[in-house]
């Protein structure tokens, strides 16, 4: 009986020392070596500082920056373990809402979402991206359309041009990656930064 346990439990080992702790190290060397800027968190300095990641949003409230998607993650509440507090871009707790389209909270979020968007712009129709939540709830790209959307409120609370607000937007939307994959896209963060940048000239 010992001789027919004794090598299931090296083999088990031996497995779990590959494939659990070998192969991530390598894997993690190799990225470190051939993606540095990504293994490290795409980490976005200006002046020295992180200022944020390029693969993880951040919420921007002010009229004078552009605003990201909604976000639904979560964090522990502080005076109550057992419950939660929202917590948008909480990369430690990624993830969706999980409300279903008949959800009456996410329906009265969504139109209450889009009534403040209405008023913001009301020459255009309020873009998808920008009262949906994405899966992960990180997304740190909206669609072109969600920032021109936005240009007449940033140029109206810089009191800049629309138009170059609009050739800001413009300059930063990114293509498809390898052309095929993906949507068309805009950083909200590269954005912003680059707003800020326009207004220190």
């Amino acid at each position: 009986m010992l001789k027919e346990i004794r090598p299931a439990i090296v083999f088990i080992l031996a497995l779990t020392i590959l494939t659990g702790l070998v192969y991530p190290l390598v894997m993690t060397g190799i990225a470190g070596v051939i993606f540095p800027y990504q293994s490290q968190g795409s980490m976005i300095e200006q002046g020295g500082k992180v200022v944020g990641s390029a693969l993880i949003g951040q919420e921007f409230t002010s009229d004078r920056y552009f605003h990201g998607r909604p976000s639904a993650t979560v964090a522990p509440d502080p005076n109550d373990a057992s419950k939660t507090v929202p917590a948008p871009y909480n990369a430690a707790n990624s993830g969706g809402s999980n409300l279903g389209p008949t959800n009456k909270a996410l329906i009265e979020r969504v139109q209450g979402d889009v009534k403040k968007l209405e008023q913001e712009n009301p020459s255009a129709a309020v873009p998808i991206d920008l009262v949906t939540t994405s899966g992960g709830g990180l997304d740190p790209h909206i669609s072109p359309e969600a920032a021109f959307f936005q240009a007449p409120r940033v140029a109206k609370a810089r009191n800049l041009p629309e138009d170059l607000v609009r050739q800001l937007v413009e300059q930063h939307i990114e293509a498809r990656t390898l052309g095929l994959l993906g949507e068309p896209r805009v950083n909200v963060l590269a954005l912003n930064l680059a707003l800020d940048g326009l207004a220190a000239r």
